[in-house]
């Protein structure tokens, strides 16, 4: 019986996958198929333990992995962590929400962003954590609908196992002054350019707790880093990060290219060693 009302919303109704442009089957609100759904893994190998970067072997050293950015530098906040790298499907699936408005993908972000946070929350010194969703200038998000970052962090709290401990306040931090675009910017033009941006409303709820700062995407981490000095100034006690996705540097890109070499090596291997047998019988 599903598959008969399937198969006539496909006729009635016809669409495609807005990431891989196949028709959809499935009566869903979200125009996505399951397979590309499935395709969306969350990061794998070391990551850096204070912003979760990758890190190289040659960074590793014992029990310490620590990107170099992170053994030069003390950052705002304790740690951020991501679900997956911002790229494929996971980079279309914010897009639809974002740019697109479709927003029961706010549903699909919140699981992979409460995945971040379960594997966060150990760390956790207080029982009560205050989540606070990176806002959006007021204008922005007037001409948006919505701020993402909340949607998400909404959806994420209902998948969360112990979301009582987790407490949402959407309004502790604002963001007083709208910014550009941080694309093609310095590492100092983009500090500049979020120095100023917000600040804590109500900053007699954030002193002596921990703030759990949530956003869908790290991107180079100036925003957050901005926005964790902010809460800190306030009087948190401590603030964490959690992103859905995390925008990949030139040492994940290098250390993908090594696993993918390292396959390839294998495969050729396997080859090479039935066609030396052959070629020796």
């Amino acid at each position: 019986m599903n598959r008969a009302a399937e198969s006539l919303f496909s006729v009635l109704f016809p669409s495609d996958c807005r990431i891989c442009g196949e028709p959809l089957l499935n009566i869903s609100r979200l125009p996505v198929c399951p397979d590309c759904l499935e395709q969306i893994h969350p990061v794998n190998g070391k990551v850096c333990s204070i912003c979760s970067e990758r890190v190289l072997s040659a960074y590793a050293l014992g029990d310490d992995l620590r990107c170099p950015v992170c053994r030069r530098i003390d950052r705002p906040y304790r740690r951020a962590i991501a679900y997956g790298s911002y790229e494929g499907g996971l980079r279309e699936l914010i897009h639809l929400l974002k740019y697109n408005g479709v927003r029961p993908a706010a549903s699909v972000l919140g699981r992979m962003l409460a995945e971040a946070i379960t594997s966060l929350e150990p760390a956790f010194e207080q029982r009560n954590v205050i989540v606070i969703p990176v806002p959006l200038y007021q204008g922005k998000r007037r001409q948006r609908g919505f701020n993402q970052a909340e949607l998400i962090a909404r959806a994420a709290l209902k998948f969360h196992p112990a979301g009582e401990r987790l407490q949402l306040a959407a309004d502790i931090l604002l963001r007083i002054r709208d910014t550009h675009s941080q694309i093609g910017l310095t590492s100092h033009q983009r500090r500049e350019n979020m120095r100023g941006a917000f600040t804590a409303a109500r900053a007699r709820e954030v002193i002596g707790r921990e703030g759990l700062l949530v956003d869908d995407v790290y991107t180079t981490g100036t925003t957050a880093s901005e926005c964790a000095r902010v809460l800190r100034r306030a009087g948190a006690a401590q603030v964490w990060v959690a992103t859905v996705a995390r925008t990949p540097k030139l040492a994940s890109k290098h250390a993908e290219i090594q696993l993918k070499s390292h396959a390839m090596d294998n495969i050729s291997a396997e080859v090479e060693i039935p066609l030396a047998k052959a070629v020796g019988s």
